[in-house]
């Protein structure tokens, strides 16, 4: 006899809550009648996407203290 592959069954049931909260979700947003908005967020200077109020790392003032 062989023996059951628990991981196996482990995933398929993860998979299977995985879609059904997607499909949630998705019912949900479609009965809200809101469309989807991405999120833009805009790089500073240096290339990172760190806030405005964060000191940039060539700053010697901010270093030197």
């Amino acid at each position: 006899m062989a023996t059951p592959n628990y991981s196996f069954e482990k995933r398929k049931r993860d998979l299977a809550k995985k879609a059904a909260k997607e499909a949630k979700r998705l019912k949900k947003k479609e009965k809200g009648g809101e469309p989807h908005t991405p999120v833009i967020i805009e790089q500073n200077q240096q290339g990172s996407f760190a806030d405005e109020d964060v000191p940039a790392a060539d700053d010697v003032s901010v270093l030197s203290a």
